[in-house]
């Protein structure tokens, strides 16, 4: 985010209902933030702009496609460019992350059935170690974020050591 634009109440509010519904028109998120379209406009803009909004997309149902099983790959260490290359030729990858710790990579795949899974995850075994986890369901996805503020943050709860 840029650092000129500080997001405002109404900023957040708009951010909010993007976040919930990105195909609503100027004029309804207008109505929603109890602004003018012309100003809802300029604020998404802006948004936009700052880099705050950087894109909008169609969630889809990966079991409607065809999809039958979600699973995480965990990568252990191997080549960067190796796995970057065979991320790139994966269409199953739907999310792939470099990682701190025990593992180098972390994917999130769909995948039509275990056949299907055993023949991803040996792709990615010819690399390095794997581990491989079946996504049983999801507890939260896609969830909506708002700015960041350090007064919502709480501290640590501190032990209390008998002297």
């Amino acid at each position: 985010m840029s650092t000129s634009l500080a997001p405002d109440s109404y900023d957040t509010r708009i951010l909010a209902e993007l976040q919930a519904d990105a195909r609503l028109s100027m004029a309804e998120l207008g109505r929603r933030v109890h602004l003018s379209q012309p100003a809802v406009t300029e604020r998404v803009r802006k948004l936009e702009a700052a880099g705050v909004i950087s894109g909008y997309r169609a969630t889809v149902d990966l079991r409607a496609l065809g999809y039958g099983i979600r699973a995480v790959i965990r990568v252990g260490r191997a080549e960067y460019a190796r796995v970057v290359k065979l991320i790139q030729q994966t269409p199953e990858v739907v999310s792939a992350y470099n990682v701190t710790g025990e593992d180098s990579w972390v994917l999130e795949i769909a995948v039509i059935d275990v056949a299907h899974l055993d023949a991803v995850v040996t792709r990615f075994c010819l690399l390095a170690e794997t581990s491989t986890s079946i996504i049983l369901n999801a507890a939260r996805e896609h969830q909506a974020m708002l700015p960041a503020r350090a007064e919502d943050v709480k501290p640590p709860i501190r032990k209390i050591h008998n002297a």
